[in-house]
């Protein structure tokens, strides 16, 4: 829809809300779907997190599935009807939520650094350079993902009033390119935690070596990340477009690259569930028996050791077996 098409539907007199706001007549059903799937993914996570005892800051994907129930909530009133009240809570409730995943994600990786720095204590050489220090990775992240939140939330809500709709779209884009470059960041430190072996995760019930354990918490991390860079391309594209642009006005491309693409990444969450590697004790505890080579060590102190019991048991049962000698030659 051409710009003045627009400028002409927002300013006409007895023009539907939902066609003044959405700029099509937003179709139902999907908002339905689209509620119960996050209702349900939300219930699944929190179900898996008490189970798996993890600790609290891993319940912050059950209530990101929540969020965008609620969004969708929004969405599935203003089918039928539209204000600018519900629009704007709609706006902010789909827009803003899979920030919050991102955040995960960065806590997800700050934690596994904390841990094994505790560890290896003046062994890792690594956690001298500054961003591999946890205190940078879940500040530093955690800082530009506010700052993109709030400019995107700031941005949406001046988007739903035609006057101030250029300048949101302008605040939008900016929060969205900060945290598409920050992302960028993340996955360049996210692969090197992964690449470097000193760098380790707690075993799970599941996990068949702490191998396998890093391997399907860093699978889940990189590919959440790369579906949220997905999403947000999708988001840069349908604001340049402006309002009443192709993009802005294609539903199918707000269900498939926002709603699929949000649903696959909490799909992923679900299939490799990372609670169990991050449950409520102590993270060093946890890792102390981490490392392969020591790992290897341990086992040969355990066989020594039993190897050392066996021999003082054979030695004990020889003994009795003398001091009985004697008593039965004499029957």
């Amino acid at each position: 829809m051409a710009a003045d098409s627009a400028v002409d539907i927002w300013n006409g007199i007895g023009v539907d809300e939902r066609l003044k706001y959405f700029t099509y007549m937003p179709a139902g059903v999907y908002p339905e779907v689209s509620l119960a799937v996050y209702f349900v993914v939300g219930t699944i996570l929190v179900i898996l997190g008490v189970r798996a005892r993890a600790q609290r800051w891993v319940h912050i994907l059950s209530g990101t599935a929540y969020a965008e129930a609620l969004g969708y909530v929004f969405r599935t009133v203003c089918v039928t009807k539209t204000t600018f009240g519900l629009y704007v809570l709609m706006t902010l409730f789909l827009l803003l939520p899979p920030n919050a995943i991102a955040l995960f994600n960065y806590k997800t990786i700050g934690e596994i650094i904390r841990m094994n720095n505790s560890r290896m204590g003046a062994k890792n050489k690594s956690k001298w350079r500054f961003w591999l220090k946890p205190k940078f990775v879940n500040w530093f992240y955690f800082s530009s993902d506010l700052f993109s939140i709030a400019m995107q939330g700031a941005g949406g809500g001046m988007m739903t009033s035609f006057k101030t709709r250029d300048t949101g779209k302008t605040v939008v884009l900016i929060g969205l390119v900060v945290q598409l470059f920050f992302f960028a960041c993340f996955l360049v430190t996210a692969i090197y935690v992964w690449r470097k072996p000193e760098y380790l995760v707690q075993q799970g019930p599941r996990d068949r070596s702490q191998t396998a354990a890093k391997r399907k918490v860093m699978i889940n991390i990189t590919l959440t990340t790369v579906l949220l860079y997905i999403r947000s391309i999708y988001r840069i594209a349908e604001f340049a477009d402006g309002y009443g642009g192709k993009i802005y006005s294609a539903e199918w491309a707000f269900y498939v690259f926002d709603t699929i693409v949000v649903f696959l990444a909490f799909l992923v969450y679900i299939i490799l569930y990372i609670g169990p590697n991050f449950p409520r004790r102590s993270s060093g505890e946890a890792l102390e028996q981490s490392s392969p080579s020591e790992d290897a060590h341990r086992l040969n102190s355990q066989n020594q050791q039993q190897e050392e019991k066996s021999e003082s048991s054979a030695q004990l049962i020889d003994s009795r077996r003398r001091a009985a000698a004697p008593v039965y030659n004499n029957v």
